[in-house]
């Protein structure tokens, strides 16, 4: 008998900049709405999985975030694992709370990311996202930009390099990437979570302010705080506390590259439609990584939903948009959503629960059953044997 963990419970704080919340206040936010959404108090979790990237450089806390951001939400007694894996935090503690339950270890587990990355001092977010890399190579590579690199997160120049070797090899433009961004842009205003809810056409994403060419500020994602929430629990006591929800059917994860043609992300995906029994074709609804618009574009391959260079078609075609054959990134995504790092992760599982339940508003995916959640995390090298410090891909079915 399979032990699929079922998604009992889900919270979220909404993403943007909140300078009067503490990364505590993010984190106990979240932990209550989901135990709320569950119908359960502290007392009943078995285990915490708690996701954060960034406190140790904006904050100074580290080797026990998890247990100072959640003690006054009355998290004790319980075992709480700290997980940091760059962008790809809170897919990780999804990643392993799922293993944990499979593996008979707890039946009810809180599953937290969390991330306060706005600060008074602008150049510590930065620092932040370049401690996900390699740092030795990446002070390298600044050199060599010159004065210029210094300005700006080093990951936009590496995503516009990706972009533009892809626009060589495919005829895709800086069109097709301004309206993946104006569709979740579109996607957020229907969003009471997103940061951004404010509907954006192709054109002003175009004429937005340049980032590297051919990105513009509208396609890069943006930097956010928040805390997203799960309350993940194994099949018999759901059935023992007569509780329902979504399952995760499938759980995959690797360390390979952010770029397209990417073979061990290829892999990871059809390792985890076989776990979950599908296909490609069976996905009704697709949340992933859009560090940068580029990068939803390149996961419509590396996930199956179009053949290699031809995802722009995708785009053209309508099919991802909501309303089309499989909408990707109704939430709003990275872009419209927003990202704070150790958040982004859970805050997918979140959404595709919400969808799955029919709980989505405006934004709801009609008839959705399966979806999808893909996420990347750093960066351990900018040669051309380059590879994500973590991947991950989970399915989720109603």
């Amino acid at each position: 008998m399979s032990i699929n963990p079922v998604i009992a419970g889900v919270g979220m704080i909404p993403f943007g900049k909140f300078p009067g919340l503490s990364l505590s206040d993010l984190a106990c936010g979240a932990a209550r709405a989901a135990m709320d959404d569950c119908g359960i108090d502290a007392a009943a979790i078995d285990a915490v999985f708690s996701a954060n990237s960034a406190a140790g450089i904006l904050t100074g806390q580290e080797s026990i975030r998890g247990q100072v951001s959640l003690k006054a939400a009355g998290i004790g007694g319980a075992p709480l694992f700290n997980v940091e894996n760059a962008c790809a935090s809170g897919s990780s503690a999804v990643h392993l709370a799922t293993q944990y339950i499979k593996a008979g270890a707890a039946h009810c587990v809180l599953v937290v990311g969390h991330e306060k990355m706005v600060t008074s001092d602008k150049s510590l977010p930065f620092r932040a996202l370049e401690a996900c890399s390699d740092i030795a190579e990446l002070a390298a590579l600044k050199e060599s930009l010159g004065p210029d690199g210094a300005q700006r997160s080093i990951f936009m120049d590496y995503y516009a390099q990706k972009v533009r070797a892809y626009f060589a090899a495919s005829g895709a433009g800086a069109e097709h990437l301004a309206a993946i961004a104006a569709k979740n842009h579109s996607n957020g205003a229907l969003n009471p979570n997103a940061q951004f809810q404010t509907a954006r056409t192709v054109e002003d994403v175009l004429n937005a302010r340049p980032i590297v060419d051919p990105l513009t500020l509208l396609m890069c994602s943006p930097i956010s705080d928040g805390a997203a929430a799960l309350i993940l629990v194994s099949p018999q006591w759901a059935r023992e506390h007569q509780k329902s929800g979504p399952e995760i059917t499938a759980s995959a994860f690797a360390t390979d590259s952010f770029a397209t043609g990417s073979p061990q992300m290829e892999a990871l995906a059809q390792r985890a439609y076989a776990q979950a029994g599908i296909k490609a074709s069976d996905i009704d609804l697709a949340e992933v990584h859009d560090a940068t618009a580029a990068g939803e574009l390149f996961e419509y391959e590396n996930l199956g939903l179009a053949e290699r260079h031809q995802g722009w078609r995708l785009v053209a075609d309508g099919h991802v948009a909501l309303g089309g054959r499989v909408p990707v990134n109704p939430s709003g995504g990275l872009l419209a959503r927003g990202h704070p790092i150790g958040a982004t992760g859970v805050a997918q599982i979140c959404e595709l629960a919400w969808q799955l339940r029919g709980d989505a508003g405006a934004r709801q995916v009609k008839g959705a059953n399966v979806g999808v959640a893909q996420c990347a995390g750093g960066q351990s090298s900018f040669g051309r044997t380059s590879g994500a410090a973590a991947l991950c891909l989970t399915v989720v079915r109603s």
